[in-house]
């Protein structure tokens, strides 16, 4: 079976698969289920799981497999608590949940809102419960992830005060057609780029929100479904250099994701994101004044 390529995950020294397992798609997924879709990543070769604390049962669906595997995947949560004893907390749990003895990336989960970034980047803060955490060999790297309008900006400014290893932010065509988006976004790689910070990328198959709201589904936006699409959307990533795709919290759709990362990833022409906008309304998640979920 044809393997997805791998590239240095920043300055870790781990060189990642270009796809990562985004572990959101085990929430509440039974344990023969999540299995069969963890050998999956085997299969192409995918080398990093990126999980967190809030992500359901996640944690515990990963680590039967963890047991097998845990020397060959570059193993990431996170923590969405802006105090530092909550956190250090959170990042306990998560190791017995997980069932290892550390992880080799924490990162502080969603970190966007302005008050919130303020305790956690504070003193007696989320971050320095991280440092510690690193200082005591419980992870080996800290990264910071967001979603949202102002995720871009707000990094930036995290990436002032703290050398992060690694963003992880919402990357597609529909959100790159926004302006002052875009220029944050850019703005975010040319300071990644040159400081050897990785860049994960988030929602490269969103077509658009719910008309309905989130409701019971398996991502809280709706997804792109058809196979052609889904490889536009993944490709568009792909070929930025460096950049990686976190796969859908829709489980059913890592196989398309996984096989359209096999192929080589030239980016679609401006006629064919056009025309998969229009053929699929698809719309930005997120813009100003339209809020984060």
């Amino acid at each position: 079976m044809p393997q997805i390529d791998r590239s240095p995950f920043g300055r870790t020294g781990h060189h990642s698969s270009r796809v990562i397992f985004g572990a959101a798609a085990l929430f509440s997924m039974r344990q023969e289920r999540a299995d069969r879709l963890l050998e999956t990543l085997l299969d192409y070769g995918v080398n990093h799981i990126d999980t967190a604390a809030a992500y359901g049962d996640s944690e515990l669906r990963v680590a039967p497999w963890l047991k097998r595997h845990r020397s060959g995947v570059f193993l990431a949560t996170k923590t969405g608590d802006r105090q530092g004893q909550a956190a250090r907390e959170s990042l306990h749990r998560s190791l017995e949940r997980l069932g290892v003895d550390s992880v080799d990336m924490i990162q502080l989960h969603n970190l966007v809102d302005a008050r919130d970034w303020e305790i956690a980047m504070g003193p007696g803060g989320a971050l320095e419960a991280l440092v510690d955490a690193r200082r005591q060999g419980l992870t080996r790297f800290i990264g910071v992830t967001g979603h949202g309008f102002t995720v871009a900006a707000q990094h930036l400014r995290s990436l002032e005060r703290f050398a992060f290893d690694s963003v992880l932010v919402p990357y597609n065509a529909t959100m790159m057609r926004l302006p002052d988006y875009a220029r944050d976004f850019e703005a975010l790689v040319e300071v990644c780029q040159a400081r050897g910070v990785a860049i994960q990328t988030i929602k490269s198959i969103a077509k658009e929100r719910w008309d309905d709201g989130p409701g019971a589904r398996f991502s809280w936006y709706e997804p792109l479904s058809e196979p052609a699409a889904i490889g536009r959307g993944v490709r568009f990533a792909l070929s930025r250099p460096g950049f990686f795709v976190n796969s859908s919290s829709d489980g059913r759709l890592l196989p398309l994701i996984l096989e359209a990362a096999t192929r080589p990833a030239t980016p679609p022409t401006p006629e064919e994101l056009d025309a998969d906008i229009s053929r699929y309304g698809m719309q930005p998640l997120f813009g100003a004044g339209l809020d984060d979920i």
